[in-house]
């Protein structure tokens, strides 16, 4: 009983100085930090800028151990992912287990780290089938080489985007079933808010205004009609890093500044038209599309758009 009450307020402490650094993540790192603690495998599932890496990252500093990033693409073969014999070596010596060279999984394994594979459907499906007995057993075995045993913090932390379905394969039953399931979808307009200003720094009644409608404008690329995915609260804070340098390039007065408007917008095109991705029907571009959202907030709800 004594050392569940130990391990309730280890664990509890650990949520609360990782909960200091994020914003609007409490229920999502709990839920997160419950799974890694149990000596479970994940799958994030949400799209880019949900602060997926940064909860993955306070965890495992938290934890004091390394993070290994792989990026899940057509080219992650078997090979790539557990490791392979330096060939150069091999042609001199013959296989050896000197003269393997560790991939990031063997790594991850050995070092107890976590494997963070992101775009995990991109994956090929034989690739993603090598994890498998790592998740299983926690333990794999390559040819000519030996087994390599996994510490007991090793985990395998998968991400992937549930609205991007151009290059990516279904997950197989025998890896799905492998693999707790979380949905990470977009903080609040206030916990955006708070990230763009902490981020940003940007402070005085024209920071103030500048995280008000970057976030507004962000946060409306996501309901577009002709946009099929929009843009993460980076695109926020680029607005209103880009157009706080602009206020000072053109001379800007103040958030009442009868240029504000405009200059917001040239701000827009350059943090938000890269990332928008328009529905494929659309008969338009992302600038057409940016500058209808820039009208309703400041032309059609003025308002709105007023700092407070």
């Amino acid at each position: 009983m004594a050392q569940l009450a130990h391990a309730a307020t280890d664990i509890i402490a650990t949520r609360d100085r990782i909960a200091a650094h994020i914003v609007g993540r409490e229920r999502e790192l709990e839920l997160t930090l419950a799974a890694v603690a149990a000596g479970r495998d994940m799958l994030l599932e949400g799209p880019p800028g949900t602060s997926k890496t940064t909860m993955l990252k306070a965890i495992t500093e938290e934890w004091g151990i390394p993070l290994f990033f792989v990026e899940g693409n057509a080219d992650l073969t078997p090979a790539k992912l557990v490791g392979h014999n330096n060939p150069a070596r091999v042609l001199r010596e013959d296989y050896s287990a000197d003269n393997f060279v560790p991939g990031p999984l063997v790594q991850a394994m050995e070092a107890g780290g976590f494997l963070y594979i992101e775009e995990f459907n991109r994956a090929p499906e034989d690739t993603l089938n090598t994890l498998l007995t790592a998740m299983a057993d926690r333990s794999i075995t390559v040819p000519r080489v030996g087994t390599f045993v996994a510490l007991a913090t090793f985990r395998v932390i998968a991400s992937m985007n549930p609205y991007d379905n151009v290059g990516t394969t279904r997950l197989s039953t025998s890896v799905s079933d492998r693999l707790n399931r979380l949905a990470v979808e977009y903080q609040d307009a206030p916990a955006e808010r708070g990230i763009v200003e902490l981020r940003t720094a940007a402070a005085g009644a024209l920071g103030e205004r500048l995280v008000a409608d970057a976030v507004a404008v962000t946060r409306a690329t996501r309901e577009h009609a002709d946009i099929r995915q929009g843009s993460s609260v980076r695109g926020a804070i680029d607005s209103v890093l880009v157009a706080g340098q602009l206020a000072l390039l053109r001379g800007l007065d103040g958030p009442t500044d009868r240029d504000y408007p405009e200059l917001f917008f040239d701000a827009m095109i350059v943090a938000l038209s890269g990332r928008i991705h328009l529905d494929e029907a659309a008969a338009t571009t992302p600038e057409l599309v940016l500058r209808e959202i820039w009208e309703d907030r400041f032309i059609l709800d003025p308002a709105t758009a007023e700092p407070g």
